[in-house]
């Protein structure tokens, strides 16, 4: 029921003998002109201090991409690592998901390793009514002080809600004040403030940290998510992947286990009680596929197919997690649904020593 249709690129290091440029974590929007966007990492190196959100488009349904362009212009002038994902509105405007990691260890690349934790940084919205033209940034409170993981696209709910789905994560030293939760940061005000959250997963032990959690809507208004929780004590990936559900979209109340050997899931919904699911394997090399259906309550595997069969790699506890995590060959699929049988899906990968943005068209029946 699962089958790759077409893969190409994104980007690509055109001139690898001459300058290191590498590319992560993609996010994708369809514009209602037909145009795509992508909007992803570059920097020479996954710490280096240059990192920033770049976009491209494409007018040819993703055969061909235009040259990456830095799409903003951030006034805050301190030495930060810098990082946007974007995503289509209800109305057709584009929205902006942004934070800003302050860079007060710059040999350190982000993440301490001694503790798991991260640099401090703040959080900001853009918009853009074509993907040309963005304003912003507008500064984002967080009910909580953080810090948070940027991971995830903001979500616009039916009833017109924005959820920015995120995690929380360890400061530098090593603290988690508010607990250690995957959560949705709620926004009733069409981003002008953001004064609550739904908690989707919380570790009341302060041992696992809920990695890039993914959100999407159902049917009748109910909420899904999946998340990687990491344990940063044993600096190893618990396994199957959880999910949670919210019957009313405002509370999640049913949790579960998906059966799926996984790090970094994400979700599209197909319509009706189905989605898709794109990962990488633990108990497998590659990028994989699973053709799941909610039931009720009960999530129901159909079918797991192998979509990119890259190197072997995953979070093996062997090594400082801080240094597993900048190692890893490939991740952060970024799914987009074209039509009722097409998904349109993007992720960063190791290629000849070069990390990509490769997308795949996907036909499901």
């Amino acid at each position: 029921m699962i089958e790759v249709l077409e893969t190409g690129l994104v980007y690509r290091n055109p001139k690898p003998l001459l300058k290191s440029v590498h590319a992560w974590h993609p996010t994708l929007a369809l514009m209602d002109n037909g145009d795509l966007l992508a909007a992803y990492d570059l920097a020479e190196a996954i710490g280096a201090l240059e990192y920033r959100t770049y976009l491209s488009r494409s007018t040819d349904g993703a055969k061909t991409w235009s040259e990456p362009v830095e799409f903003w212009s951030d006034p805050v002038e301190d030495l930060a690592r810098r990082t946007v994902r974007i995503s289509k509105r209800a109305d057709g405007t584009l929205i902006g998901a942004g934070r800003r990691s302050y860079c007060r260890h710059p040999d350190q690349g982000g993440w301490n390793p001694e503790t798991y934790g991260v640099e401090p940084g703040d959080w900001f919205v853009l918009r853009s009514a074509d993907g040309v033209v963005w304003s912003g940034p507008e500064k984002v409170e967080p009910p909580l002080p953080g810090p948070y993981e940027v991971c995830h696209a903001i979500v616009e709910t039916r009833d017109g809600r924005l959820l920015w789905p995120t995690g929380l994560l360890r400061t530098w030293e090593g603290e988690a004040p508010d607990g250690l939760k995957a959560l949705a940061l709620l926004s009733e005000d069409d981003g002008q403030s953001w004064n609550g959250y739904l908690e989707i997963f919380s570790d009341p032990q302060g041992e696992v940290i809920y990695h890039e959690v993914s959100l999407i809507e159902l049917e009748n208004g109910r909420l899904l998510a999946v998340a990687w929780p990491f344990n940063a004590v044993a600096g190893k990936t618990l396994l199957p992947v959880p999910y949670a559900i919210a019957p009313d979209g405002r509370e999640f109340t049913v949790r579960g286990s998906t059966g799926i050997a996984g790090e970094t899931t994400k979700l599209v919904h197909l319509g009706g009680d189905r989605i898709l699911c794109l990962m990488r394997r633990t108990d497998a090399p590659g990028l994989w596929a699973v053709l799941a259906e909610i039931r009720g309550n009960e999530w129901i595997n159909l079918e797991e197919v192998p979509l990119w069969q890259g190197s072997e790699s995953r979070m093996l506890g062997e090594r400082a997690s801080a240094t597993e995590l900048a190692e890893l060959h490939f991740g952060f699929p970024n799914l987009l649904d074209l039509s009722d049988s097409e998904i349109l899906a993007a992720f960063w990968c190791r290629e000849d020593c070069i990390h990509n943005i490769r997308w795949l068209r996907i036909g499901v029946d």
